[in-house]
């Protein structure tokens, strides 16, 4: 690599719109024209050039033959100095197209250095991943280079996960978190993973004059603003229906295509069904096949009654899809796997307890949408199908534009909904420069031959070890997840089936020294048999159907509010999930009936831009003060912690709940927290254990706790808001005759309810407090 020259900036390629990489280009090569540098204001230095984050590129390293294999390998990339940031597995890998996804992106690989050779008889070894770290250097040296070789083994045998998810069944992959269960997809998780760790946050302004600051190139255009920029037919569609709209088109808002468009369908065809049925023209966008998984969802009656009563569903879908039905849910926390009694103070080992009712219904997603996709198409919907989206266009005045690529006719309507999930292309690119603020990662399996006795109830979060010390990656507390699969509902058919699914996740910072996924996917198969007694040696006792595997990050300026005009994300994609829970299907359930009718109120109202969407997306205490929880249950890189902290953090804590009864502990196990369990809970465990507060204090720091107890004190004013106040200015908000106002207030009072728990129906008041 040639040596950069003094007070020369970063000079990246210039973009093409219709190009899929997303990522930033290589510096480009001698043979292409480029600009004339400008003196570097940052004293003969180069600044720090970051990646963006993508959290489903097609990233996988070539198989490396053990004769070429090396334990690290020096590059020198070209162009950077000052905190180099760069990922060097471009270099080992093949081209390769994302596949499930809603947008089809195309890898190139860094054809400045070679690939290592694969091996020619097939024996494939695991894969090395050399990363180039983030250091600081002296403005008088070179680019200064560390690679460090990642804990991937480097032999002529595969390892345990690699033979395992060889060997399961390819069919039934789908998109989403959770839908692809392939190694070749397990190590493009691998490196997405690695890319998280190795960034390291920056500051850009989306809404910024100049392009590059800083030295900082702009992220991927997916979302366009500037005419000039994009894709022209899209514009060009855009101008064309508005200007020949007649006058009864444009005042009853029909000159466009659509008036929602929902990129992503596995589940935003819950979200569009509840739009079309409120009367509006809706189209669903799914980059590939709109169908659900062959592994079970797990989740309350409730939730999916919530479904029922909005029209979603019918007691029909319910009875078809429901596969699996148990009456209870176990909670424990222990620091070894032994029968207990009594409280963790009394055994010194820990607390479990049953609770009823909660993610005990295991629903096909497979039948659940077929039918929901369905109802959708014969209420006038329309379902784009391997329709990949390339981008989107957006005029406040004009509408949206959704870009499929040159083969397809852009879409164009007047509001778009993100229901893309946590990797959305539009989040990311909102998001750039920023940091996952914690993450969940998750690893499992389903699979048959447990014991078919015992098959016959959950676990919701279960721990039977203390804390595992990583070394050099920090101290990570495993909790476990199962659910029976295929036992029959109402209890009529315990005891048939063997097959179960478990999961083993924790809670963990990105920091650039954490362990990688396969770490923890060769713990899970380790610790496995004293989860599960029944099984001895998961390779030969148990018949795989899936291998799961997702890290889940998460950020504490959610749920995420709009950049732009006619984008607002739902689900996932605007981080309205817990930062305790994976997401997905349960967020979905408990939101659907607010942001539906918000949105479907917006659309009346013509109150598309940024500042009235963001209305729709508040922000809610009682989500914000989950993150203490999510602080508790994780160990900060190099803090020293006894290993039973969390177990009797957490053992007390539900044990108090317990007590307290069903309302208050069956809420939290939905991911609602309300204020009334949470003082009550607190001042009770203080009480059960005093000496143990500031070992908690200590442990979360003060300015977390400061920050926590601003957000209780919102969700004691929120519910105050929402139990008194709102009943009374309701009547008053529904008259207004001023439209933009009257939403407004309706969305004030929607957050007063949902940011205290006030949605969520107490047990006691469906007469379910047994």
């Amino acid at each position: 690599q040639p040596t950069p020259k003094a007070n020369q900036p970063f000079l990246p390629q210039t973009v093409d719109p219709k190009d899929d990489f997303v990522s930033p280009a290589p510096v480009p090569a001698a043979s292409v024209p480029q600009p004339t540098p400008k003196a570097n204001p940052l004293d003969n230095k180069q600044p720090f050039i970051p990646q963006p984050i993508d959290l489903e590129d097609g990233f996988y390293l070539d198989d490396l033959s053990e004769e070429n294999a090396k334990p690290t390998q020096e590059i020198e990339p070209k162009g950077y100095q000052e905190n180099l940031q760069t990922d060097i597995n471009r270099s080992l890998i093949e081209p390769t197209t994302n596949e499930n996804k809603n947008t089809e992106e195309t890898i190139e690989p860094n054809k400045e250095v070679k690939p290592m050779k694969k091996e020619k008889d097939g024996i494939a070894i695991t894969k090395l991943s050399n990363v180039v770290k983030n250091i600081s250097s002296d403005s008088k040296k070179n680019t200064q280079k560390i690679v460090e070789e990642r804990k991937w083994k480097v032999g002529s045998k595969k390892t345990r996960t690699q033979r395992i998810m060889e060997k399961t069944p390819l069919e039934g992959q789908t998109g989403g978190a959770g839908g692809v269960s392939t190694w070749d997809a397990f190590v493009r998780a691998e490196q997405n993973w690695r890319k998280v760790r190795d960034s390291k946050p920056f500051e850009y302004d989306l809404d910024g004059d100049k392009e590059i600051q800083m030295g900082i190139p702009p992220p991927f255009p997916f979302v366009v603003t500037d005419g000039a920029k994009g894709n022209t037919q899209a514009w060009k569609k855009l101008l064309e229906q508005q200007t020949n709209a007649s006058e009864i088109q444009k005042q009853c808002f029909t000159s466009l295509d659509y008036d929602v468009v929902v990129c992503g369908g596995t589940l935003g065809v819950f979200v569009g069904l509840a739009l079309q049925l409120k009367g509006h023209r809706v189209c669903v966008v799914e980059g590939g096949k709109l169908q659900g998984r062959e592994q079970e969802w797990n989740i309350s009656m409730d939730e999916m009654m919530e479904l029922v009563e909005l029209g979603v569903l019918t007691e029909g879908d319910l009875d078809e899809a429901i596969k699996t039905e148990f009456p209870v849910c176990r909670s424990g926390f222990k620091n070894k796997e032994a029968p207990t009694t009594g409280s963790y103070s009394e055994n010194g080992i820990g607390f479990e307890v049953d609770t009823p009712n909660v993610l005990n219904l295991g629903v096909a997603p497979k039948i659940l949408i077929e039918n929901v996709k369905n109802r959708f198409v014969e209420n006038g919907g329309v379902i784009e199908e391997s329709a990949p989206i390339k981008g989107i266009m957006v005029s406040d005045g004009l509408g949206a534009a959704v870009d499929l690529g040159d083969s397809a006719d852009p879409i164009t309507t007047r509001l778009v909904l993100d229901c893309m999930g946590n990797a959305s292309p539009i989040s990311r690119q909102q998001r750039y420069g920023q940091t996952p603020d914690g993450v969940c990662c998750v690893v499992g399996s389903c699979a048959g031959g447990f014991d078919k006795e015992t098959n016959v109830k959950g676990d919701i979060i279960y721990t039977n070890s203390e804390m595992q010390s990583k070394g050099e990656e920090g101290m990570l507390q495993y909790f476990w997840e199962a659910f029976p699969v295929n036992i029959g509902r109402n209890g009529n058919e315990p005891g048939t089936s063997d097959i179960k699914t478990t999961y083993m996740f924790t809670y963990l910072d990105a920091d650039e020294k954490r362990p990688d996924l396969l770490t923890l996917m060769e713990d899970y198969w380790d610790l496995l048999p004293i989860y599960q007694p029944s099984i001895k040696d998961p390779e030969k006792d148990l018949d795989v159907k899936r291998v799961l595997f997702a890290f889940f990050p998460t950020y504490r300026d959610s749920p995420l509010q709009p950049q732009w005009s006619r984008i607002l994300a739902v689900g996932d994609a605007s981080g309205i999930q817990s930062p305790l829970s994976f997401g997905g299907f349960g967020a979905l359930t408990r939101h659907l009936d607010r942001i539906s009718g918000a949105v479907s109120e917006a659309l009346k109202d013509d109150l598309l831009d940024k500042s009235n969407l963001g209305e729709i997306n508040p922000y809610t205490p009682n989500l914000s003060a989950a993150w203490m929880f999510q602080k508790a249950m994780s160990v900060r890189m190099g803090q020293k912690v006894d290993p039973k902290f969390i177990n009797r953090l957490l053992a007390t804590n539900f044990q108090i709940m317990d007590e307290m009864g069903i309302d208050t502990i069956k809420p939290f196990l939905q991911d609602v927290i309300r204020v009334d369990g949470l003082a009550g809970s607190l001042a009770r465990s203080f009480k059960a254990d005093p000496l143990f507060m500031p070992a908690i204090v200590g442990h979360v720091g003060i300015p977390t706790l400061v920050e926590w107890l601003g957000h209780v004190g919102m969700m004691s004013l929120y519910t105050v808001l929402h139990g008194v106040a709102a009943p009374v200015i309701s009547p008053i908000v529904n008259n207004m005759e001023d439209r933009k106002e009257r939403f407004l207030w309706r969305r004030r009072m929607e957050a007063w309810k949902f940011g205290s728990g006030g949605d969520y129906v107490l047990p006691r008041d469906k007469g379910d407090d047994k």
